[in-house]
């Protein structure tokens, strides 16, 4: 059987893999995307996807680069201005677009609608090949490049190939690249919910000792609600009827959230993943593969695309150096310009896990001491919204 060579191989074609494989294929690498399946079509009279991702500024600046905006904006996409948490009444802490001199901080977006638009954009790239229905079954390095095989049992040579298949990364497992992971006390359930108000353009999340509750606002009078709370607790209300989850939403949310009528919803345990290595010769990981974080602060995807930005910069400047741009050489640059940066965050939002997901007094006082302190911190808070959005 022939081998068919391509210089960048790509294990992954959703929000982070697609995002890559566009970025580099318009810099002009060969890259081959190998993936299992395609997004599902657009249809814009259904109702919104369960799994919904918060884009941050700089995230829309990598998608708007990569030229897919617009076309997101012309399927769905919902801005966010202002960004509010409390646990006590008396204990808010509200991030506002404003405080930045920027018209808003974000874009809610389905991962269907993203996956969709970037693969619209893969499909019409000549530097793009999609493997579909396709997955990877064996590999080793061979003469400077890595021989996949397929399991349709083509062979592939690469010269460097990039596991995007997410927190279960095959790519990751047959490179031997071992994890730092634990399971956090807390699994996360995503609830699609129809609105009696408009939904507005504030994005809001409340602390409980068992986890906390956020609203997503999302077109016209949908939005999405994230429940944090004990892994026996979520699976019994995956167990419930729609009207049954309704009651239990209207008992345990904030009255500020209104009536809403949930439609649907999906569950997951919440993991942490850090690999030990982004990096080998001719092998990189970039988003879910290298790091899984919690979902509080809606960062997973953003990170990812952090990745995204900063591989395509260490290749393209190796590569217009005329250096070895797929050496192990050139891709640890990639893996601390963002491993440093992945922890920080993921260290980040486990503080606020802990903090948080107790029903400790001295700590309870502490913890809304901290959040009154957050508001009034002035630059300090405008620094951290700076952080979180890459900018």
């Amino acid at each position: 059987m022939t081998i068919q060579q391509t210089g960048i191989a790509i294990v992954g074609g959703g929000m982070v893999g697609g995002a890559l494989a566009l970025g580099l294929a318009q810099h002009g690498f060969d890259v081959t995307v190998i993936e299992q399946a395609p997004p599902p079509a657009f249809d814009d009279s259904a109702q919104p996807d369960v799994r919904i991702s918060a884009i941050s500024a700089a995230s829309v600046d990598l998608l708007r680069g990569l030229g897919v905006w617009d076309t997101i904006l012309g399927m769905r996409a919902h801005p966010y201005r202002r960004l509010e948490t409390w646990e006590w009444e008396n204990a808010h802490v509200m991030f506002d677009a404003a405080e930045l001199k920027l018209p808003l901080l974000g874009y809610m977006v389905e991962n269907t609608v993203l996956q969709q638009a970037l693969w619209q954009a893969l499909e019409a790239h000549p530097q793009v090949t999609l493997r579909v229905p396709a997955s990877v079954k064996h590999l080793h390095r061979h003469n400077e490049q890595h021989l996949i095989e397929l399991d349709s049992g083509e062979q592939l040579a690469v010269k460097l190939l990039i596991g995007a298949d997410g927190a279960n990364s095959r790519v990751r497992e047959l490179a031997g690249i071992g994890i730092h992971a634990w399971q956090y006390q807390q699994s996360c359930m995503l609830i699609t919910v129809a609105c009696e108000n408009d939904p507005g353009d504030s994005t809001w999340q409340h602390f409980t000792p068992h986890g906390p509750h956020a609203f997503l606002p999302l077109f016209d009078r949908w939005a999405s609600l994230v429940w944090y709370d004990t892994p026996a607790r979520i699976r019994q209300l995956q167990g419930m009827p729609m009207e049954q989850l309704q009651r239990e939403i209207a008992r345990e949310f904030p009255a500020r959230l209104g009536t809403v009528t949930p439609v649907a919803a999906g569950a997951f345990p919440l993991t942490r993943r850090h690999a030990l290595n982004y990096a080998q010769e001719g092998l990189a990981l970039v988003g879910d593969a290298a790091h899984t974080i919690h979902p509080l602060a809606g960062q997973g995807v953003n990170l990812g695309y952090r990745d995204v930005d900063a591989l395509i910069e260490v290749l393209c400047s190796a590569r217009n150096q005329g250096e070895a741009w797929a050496s192990h050489q050139v891709l640890k640059r990639y893996q601390m310009r963002r491993m440093a940066d992945n922890f920080i965050m993921q260290s980040g939002m486990d503080l606020f896990y802990a903090g948080f997901s107790n029903d400790i007094g001295p700590l309870r006082v502490l913890r809304n001491v901290g959040l009154m302190a957050a508001q009034r911190a002035g630059g300090l808070k405008r620094q951290a919204l700076k952080y979180a959005l890459g900018l």
